[in-house]
C-alpha cells in the first residue's frame, strides 16, 4: 500500500511569522509529521516580523516542517522576495516561484500560480501579477509529460491566491484565468473502451491565518498522487458533487483585471484532485540562467528552461538521443568531443526526485555510456550538481583507463581546497539513496565508489569540471569554466553528428 503524504495548507499569513511558525510546530507535534506545508496568498504582508524570520535564517530556530509559499500579490510586497536565492529563504522555508509545477519524488504534482490576474499577455518582470501567457505556460507544463490528452489524468493540487471565477456568486476577487487553468489541468475524462468517465475536483477556500472571525484558515489532508491511483478510485462518486461551474464560460476571451492594490482579501483556494497520497521527498528548484545579471525568481517555466525538451530556448542541435524520460546531449562548452549530459525530458529538479521508471531508464543510459567509453579504453565518470540549477543534468565523460584511478584523489584534493567534505556512500540503486531534501553534489567513480556532499555553502559551481580538468587527469585546467569552451554552431553540429554515429550501436532508443 502506498504511504500517504500528509499536507497542511494555510491561508494568508500576512507577516504573522511568530504565530505561524509556532502553530506549524504545534500541529506538527500533535498530528504530524507533515511532509509539506503549502501557503497561499500573502505570506509576508505589509509589516512582516522580519526579526522573527532572522532567527530562522541564522539557524537559531528551525521551521518544524517544509513550508512552500507563493509570491506577492501587490507591488509593495515584492521587496521581501528580492534577496531570495534559488527559492531558499531558510531551512524548511522556500518560495515556489511565480508559476510552474512542483513534482515530488513520489509523483505528487502541484501546479502553482502566484500573484493576481493582469490584463497583460505575459506579466513578465512583475512578480505580483500573471497574465494569459503565464496561465497557458502552467497548463503546458502540466501536460508536458503526456503524449496526448487521453493520457492525462490531471494534477493533484492547484495552488493560487485567487478564487476561480464562477465558483461562487458575488466574489469580487476572482479570476477567469484561474478558472480556465483549473478546467484545463484537473482530472477530466479517462477513455475506457467506448465510454468516458468524469472525475471530480475538490475545492477548498481558506481564510487568512489568525483571522479574528476564526474562519477556517488551515487545512490538513492525506493524498495519493493521481498517477498512482486506480481508475476505480478516481471515478468514485461522492454525495456532494456538483456540475463544473466553468463549463459554459468563455474563459480566455476576456481577462479579469486584478483587484485594487489597496484591498485585502480573506480567501484563497487550492485544488485537491483526490483524498489519498504518497510519501516523502522535497526540494525542487528552478532558475532563469541569464548569465551576468541577477536571476529572476525560481520558477518551473519550461518555456525559459535551457534543458526542458519542450522549451523554445533549448538548443536542439545538441541532442544526440531521446528516450521516454531522458535524452542525451552534447554539453554546452564541452571539455572534449565526448563530454555528454544526461537530461530529464520534463522539468525535474534532481535524481533524488525520480520515479522508479525514470530511474530505470537513467540507469540504462549510464550503462550504455559506460560500455561506449569502455570500448575506447576509457572509464566513465558521472557527476550531478543539485545546487543553483533548476533542471536535472548529469555530466558524463570518459577518462583514460591508465589515469582513471586518480579521480578519487583529485576529488579529495579539490574538496580540501574548497573546504568541502566529501563522504563515501553506498552505490546508487534507487532515488532514495540520494538526499531527500536540500542540495547536494554526487560523483560516481568508475570503480563503483560514490562520493557525496551536502555541504553546499560557498560550493564552487565548476567543481565537477575542475576535477575532470585537473593536471593529473585531463590536464586542461583552462576549460574548467564552460564559457571558455564555447564552440561555433557548426563545430557543435559536427561533434553531435560524430558522437551520434559512434554511439548508435549502444543506443537502446534507436
Amino acid at each position: 500500500m502506498e504511504q500517504k503524504l500528509k499536507l497542511l495548507v494555510c491561508g494568508d499569513v500576512r507577516g504573522k511569522l511568530k504565530a505561524f511558525f509556532a502553530r506549524i510546530e504545534n500541529v506538527n507535534k500533535k498530528s504530524g509529521p507533515f511532509d509539506l506545508v503549502l501557503c497561499v496568498g500573502d505570506f509576508f504582508g505589509s509589516h512582516p516580523e522580519m526579526e522573527v524570520l532572522q532567527q530562522y535564517k541564522n539557524n537559531i530556530k528551525t521551521v518544524a516542517a517544509p513550508v512552500y509559499i507563493l509570491g506577492p500579490t501587490r507591488k509593495e510586497l515584492a521587496q521581501h522576495y528580492a534577496d531570495i536565492e534559488d527559492g531558499d529563504i531558510c531551512t524548511n522555508l522556500s518560495y515556489l516561484g511565480k508559476r510552474g509545477v512542483y513534482t515530488t519524488s513520489g509523483g505528487l504534482k502541484i501546479a502553482y500560480l502566484s500573484g493576481l490576474a493582469s490584463s497583460e499577455e505575459l506579466a513578465d518582470g512583475k512578480e505580483w501579477s500573471y497574465g494569459k501567457a503565464d496561465t497557458i505556460a502552467v497548463r503546458d507544463s502540466c501536460l508536458a509529460s503526456k503524449a496526448n490528452m487521453g493520457d492525462f489524468r490531471g494534477i493533484d493540487i492547484l495552488l493560487t491566491s485567487q478564487w476561480p471565477f464562477g465558483m461562487q456568486e458575488n466574489v469580487k476577487d476572482s479570476s477567469k484565468l484561474v478558472s480556465w487553468l483549473a478546467n484545463a489541468v484537473k482530472p477530466r475524462n479517462l477513455p475506457d473502451k467506448n465510454t468516458q468517465m468524469e472525475l471530480a475536483t475538490r475545492f477548498v477556500g481558506l481564510a487568512s491565518f489568525g483571522n479574528p472571525e476564526k474562519k477556517k484558515h488551515i487545512y490538513a489532508l492525506n493524498i495519493t498522487p493521481v498517477e498512482k491511483m486506480r481508475v476505480l478510485e478516481l471515478i468514485q462518486k461522492t454525495t456532494d458533487e456538483i456540475p463544473s461551474p466553468y463549463a459554459d464560460l468563455s474563459l480566455l476571451s476576456d481577462i479579469q483585471d486584478s483587484r485594487n492594490a489597496g484591498e485585502q482579501k480573506d480567501d484563497q483556494y487550492f485544488y485537491d484532485m483526490n483524498t489519498y497520497d504518497d510519501n516523502r521527498r522535497n526540494k525542487r528548484r528552478s532558475n532563469d540562467p541569464n548569465q551576468g545579471q541577477k536571476r529572476a525568481r525560481p520558477t518551473f517555466d519550461q518555456e525559459k528552461c535551457w534543458f526542458c525538451l519542450s522549451a523554445g530556448s533549448i538548443e536542439k542541435h545538441l541532442i544526440i538521443s531521446v528516450g521516454d524520460h531522458f535524452y542525451l546531449a552534447l554539453a554546452k562548452g564541452p571539455i572534449n568531443e565526448t563530454h555528454i549530459l544526461i537530461l530529464s525530458i520534463t522539468h525535474i529538479q534532481c535524481a533524488a526526485l525520480l520515479s522508479d521508471a525514470q530511474w530505470t531508464e537513467l540507469t540504462r543510459f549510464k550503462q550504455a555510456l559506460a560500455q561506449f567509453y569502455a570500448d575506447r579504453d576509457q572509464k566513465v565518470f558521472f557527476y550531478e550538481r543539485n545546487f543553483k540549477t533548476g533542471h536535472l543534468q548529469i555530466n558524463a565523460i570518459g577518462i583514460d583507463e591508465n589515469v582513471a584511478w586518480k579521480i578519487q584523489h583529485v576529488l579529495e584534493d579539490k574538496g580540501e581546497e574548497y573546504s568541502v567534505q566529501l563522504e563515501k556512500v553506498p552505490t546508487l540503486n534507487a532515488p532514495s539513496d540520494l538526499p531527500e531534501r536540500g542540495p547536494y553534489f554526487v560523483a560516481e567513480l568508475p570503480d563503483g565508489t560514490v562520493m557525496l556532499t551536502r555541504q553546499m555553502k560557498g560550493f564552487p559551481l565548476h567543481f565537477g569540471r575542475e576535477v575532470i580538468c585537473a593536471d593529473n587527469l585531463l590536464n586542461c585546467e583552462e576549460k574548467a569554466d564552460w564559457r571558455q569552451c564555447n564552440c561555433t554552431k557548426e563545430e557543435e553540429d559536427e561533434m553531435v553528428k560524430n558522437f551520434r554515429e559512434s554511439f548508435k550501436p549502444y543506443d537502446f532508443t534507436v
